[in-house]
Formats: structure tokens, C-alpha cells, sequence
């Protein structure tokens, strides 16, 4: 058992969204479903107070805009969509299509095809979240996707005019300025004005997660979002003032954020621990990550790295950031998790920012299922059959009848007894006079 340093206060809500949320939700959508652009255009008055006349950018407001950005935060902004292209290439490459031929002229196939319109949402509120364009935008424009319609919102009523370049230069088809549920329905439903699309990608509030829980089979979506989480396991060896940063780095995300730290040594748990208490009173956003380190915030101490990587696993992380003297041991000794960030020179904020891998990752436990958002996920995978060979036809045919007949399909075998005597001459004794 874990010698626990600092526990946290109050469990991280774990199951579905409270009935509030999910009532609004319904509510909010089932009068998209009825009024289309009439009640997005009342929900994004009540709750972004923004009513243009119309939510999409045109290339000539699309362009004003990105010119206003200072060209230090453009050329950031290229730079870091160009690691982020380069990374979902390498993924898209490794997903090959190929065609076997399993018996005399039986063709088995297989084909990834993007699907044909995908909705990013890239989150606004208080922080105006611009990698999430780089991550949902770049990476399905990589995977081939046709059309690719984007929605931020504005912020106290203004024009993210960062976020809006990010999604341009990224590849977006549509930019719309719109947010909360009325976007996510939107895109999903459809309306006068907005197409709907297949495939809803992006993080969100609470509100923005359960429009797409709700929404869930009408049209996919990448993973159900939660509350941002960090793991860090540490050694000896590791920089108490370093493991402490970090911490903060993705506690500031909000005040339901845990950060954990696993640790081998007593010592550095307890330094760290004094280190968070010394820095947070002068951190900006100390009035979320505060309330995310009292209340969700733990320090667990272990006896060796053994344990420390098994207790890691049950937390399955979103982010597990490893500091220790061989921290590529993770690799092999680590299952469940959405992310590694292995040694010092890496963070998790480098994943959330610029380094190039997906920062939407799976998060309260789902990393033992799933991984993050990628370029895959933007891919149907398909399969095709092709029979050319006769006498192939008929043994299948023949195999067909049987198989089917076992589970008591009658029509499935005669679809092969069909094939079995066009082929092979067998007799159809089912089958009424003049028709075999």
C-alpha cells in the first residue's frame, strides 16, 4: 500500500453529467432539431450575446482577421502545425490499404477511407484555446477529410482572432463563430445554414460534452471529454521544483483537474508538496489550479519503481509524465494510459502546445480502452470481396449451406446452395421446378 503525502479532498465526479446538464442539453437540442437556425441564433444570443447575421466567416472577414494577429503568433502558429501535419502523416502512412488473395481466386480487401465531413470544436471561455484547431483541423485534413467545418466561440464578445487564424491556416472549409451546445448541434443536426457532418471532434465544458454524449450514433464523436488530469511518476532523481511546475501546469486547467505525483521518495514528496504551497499564491491562475490541487490534488509514495508503475496504471491516466534516472523503462512497464512524456526535457504542456502528438486524450479512466484523438480516427475502415474463381465459389457455397443452416438461416444458405450448383452442379432440392 502507498504511503499517502497529501490525499485529495473530494473525488472527481467519475459517472454521467448532473440531471441540470443533461436536461439543458436535450432541451437546447431538441429545439435545434425544430427551429434550426432560429434557435441557434436565441441560444448563441442568450449565451455568448453574440447575434451576427451570420456565424460563418467569409474568406474576406477570415482574412481581415488573420491579418490582425502580430506575425510573431502566425509564424508560432505554422510552426507548430507543421509537427503537428509531420506527426499525423507518419500516422496516416503506417494505415496501408491492401488486397489478399486467400484461395483460388477469392480477393479479400481492405480500404481507409476519411470520412466526408468532420465538425472541430475549438473551445473558447476563458482561455481561448488555439492548439485545439492545430490538433481536430490539421490532423483531419491529413486523413483526407473533404469538408471540415470549424466552431469557436467569442469570447465577452470578441473575435478570438488567434484561434480563428489557427483554423485557417490549418485547412478549415467553414470557420464559424459560434459555441456551446447550440455549435455541437448544429453541426450535428444541420440547419438552414449549416450542413451537418459526420464525425463531432474537440473538447469542451460540461454542457459541450454531453451535447455530444447525447448526440452519440447520430454522429460519432472522438472521446468523452472530462476534467484535464496529470500522473507524474518520480524518483530520487527527479527536480522537486520541476515535478511541482508541472503539477500546477495542468491543475490551472480547472478546479476538477487532478494532480498526482507516484513517487519512490519520501523526501521529494514532501518537498514537492512545500514547493506547490510556496507557488501558488503568485500563479495568475492560482483560482483554479488552487481549488484543483486542495481538492484533487495527491502525493503517493511507493517502495520501488515496480509499484509505482503498477499504481500508475490503475489511475490510467490522460497525461503520464515520468521523471526518473531511465524514465524509457515506462514503455515496457506501463499499459494504461493516454499520453507519455518521458524525462525532464519533456512536460505535458509541451504536448498540449507545440510538440507535434495529439493533446485530445482520453481522460477519467477511459484510457484503459482507448487512446487519443488521431488521424485514424478520422478513417472508415472498409473491407471489399471480390470472388472470380468458380470452383472457389462453389466450395464457399457449399461451406455457406452448412455454416448457415447450423444456425438455422435458411436464406443465408441458399445463397450459397445457389452458387454451389450454378458452379458445381449440385442439386437444389429446395428450389420449385423450372427455376434451378
Amino acid at each position: 500500500m502507498p504511503t499517502i503525502v497529501k490525499a485529495a479532498a473530494t473525488a472527481v465526479e467519475q459517472h454521467r453529467s448532473s440531471d441540470q446538464v443533461v436536461q439543458t442539453v436535450a432541451e437546447v437540442l431538441a429545439d435545434i432539431r425544430t427551429r434550426g437556425d432560429d434557435a441557434v441564433r436565441a441560444y448563441s444570443e442568450k449565451f455568448d450575446n453574440w447575434s451576427p447575421e451570420s456565424f460563418r466567416l467569409d474568406a474576406a472577414a477570415v482574412e481581415k482577421i488573420v491579418a490582425d494577429v502580430p506575425g510573431t503568433v502566425l509564424d508560432d502558429i505554422r510552426t507548430v502545425q507543421a509537427s503537428v501535419r509531420e506527426f499525423a502523416q507518419r500516422q496516416r502512412d503506417s494505415l496501408t490499404d491492401f488486397e489478399v488473395e486467400t484461395m483460388p481466386g477469392v480477393l479479400l480487401g481492405q480500404k481507409n477511407l476519411p470520412v466526408s465531413a468532420a465538425g472541430a470544436y475549438v473551445p473558447g471561455g476563458r482561455y481561448p484555446l488555439v492548439a485545439s484547431a492545430h490538433m481536430t483541423v490539421v490532423t483531419a485534413k491529413v486523413a483526407g477529410v473533404p469538408r471540415v467545418a470549424a466552431c469557436t466561440p467569442p469570447i465577452r464578445g470578441e473575435i478570438p482572432a488567434a484561434t480563428i487564424a489557427a483554423m485557417h491556416l490549418a485547412g478549415a472549409d467553414e470557420i464559424y463563430l459560434l459555441g456551446g451546445v447550440q455549435a455541437i448541434g448544429a453541426l450535428a443536426i444541420g440547419t438552414e445554414t449549416i450542413d451537418r457532418v459526420n464525425l463531432l471532434v474537440g473538447p469542451g465544458n460540461a454542457y459541450v460534452a454531453e451535447a455530444k454524449r447525447q448526440l452519440y450514433g447520430e454522429v460519432g464523436i472522438d472521446l468523452f471529454a472530462g476534467p484535464t488530469e496529470i500522473l507524474v511518476i518520480a524518483d530520487e532523481h527527479a527536480d522537486p521544483f520541476v515535478v511541482a511546475v508541472d503539477l500546477l501546469s495542468q491543475a490551472e486547467h480547472g478546479p476538477d483537474s487532478p494532480a498526482v505525483l507516484v513517487t519512490t521518495s519520501q523526501s521529494l514528496a514532501e518537498r514537492v508538496v512545500a514547493i506547490v504551497e510556496e507557488l501558488l499564491p503568485g500563479l495568475p491562475t492560482r483560482d483554479f489550479a488552487g481549488p484543483a490541487w486542495r481538492d484533487h490534488g495527491q502525493v503517493l509514495v511507493v517502495e520501488d519503481l515496480d509499484a509505482a508503475f503498477a499504481l500508475g496504471d490503475t489511475f490510467a491516466s490522460e497525461h503520464v509524465e515520468v521523471l526518473t534516472e531511465n524514465p524509457r523503462q515506462a514503455l515496457d512497464k506501463m499499459h494504461d494510459y493516454g499520453a507519455l512524456f518521458l524525462g525532464e526535457g519533456t512536460c505535458v504542456s509541451y504536448g498540449d502546445k507545440v510538440i507535434g502528438t495529439n493533446h485530445t486524450l482520453p481522460t477519467r479512466g477511459a484510457a484503459r480502452y482507448t487512446g487519443g484523438l488521431w488521424v485514424g480516427k478520422y478513417l472508415k475502415t472498409v473491407t471489399y470481396q471480390e470472388v472470380v474463381d468458380q470452383q472457389s465459389s462453389a466450395r464457399l457455397g457449399e461451406l455457406c449451406g452448412r455454416a448457415a443452416r447450423v444456425e438455422l438461416f435458411e436464406g443465408h444458405a441458399r445463397s450459397g446452395d445457389v452458387r454451389a450448383a450454378k458452379y458445381a452442379g449440385a442439386s437444389l432440392p429446395w428450389a420449385p421446378d423450372g427455376l434451378s
